[in-house]
């Protein structure tokens, strides 16, 4: 599978998992500890891995992720250094 169809296929599987996690309102916060509750239940991560994905989305966003996605494909990185 393609890169960009496997993001697609990770987000549409997040967003059903979390959906019940998620804030409708942008000014209210998610429900940080049911996220990481549920990726680590439902997700297969481990608590550290879970809170580290939070932490990149929260502190990097989707901006910045898409691009280190795109370097990392690019240079042939899998598994980063940190072993996530």
């Amino acid at each position: 599978m393609k890169e960009g169809k496997y993001v697609d296929s990770l987000v549409s599987e997040y967003a059903t998992l979390l959906r019940q996690r998620l804030s409708k309102d942008a000014k209210i916060t998610h429900d940080e500890a049911g996220i990481i509750r549920e990726l680590t239940t439902s997700g297969d991560w481990t608590i550290a891995g879970a809170h580290e994905l939070l932490q990149l989305a929260q502190n990097q966003g989707a901006f910045m992720l898409r691009n280190a996605l795109a370097i990392a494909v690019v240079l042939g990185i899998e598994d980063g250094a940190l072993g996530f």
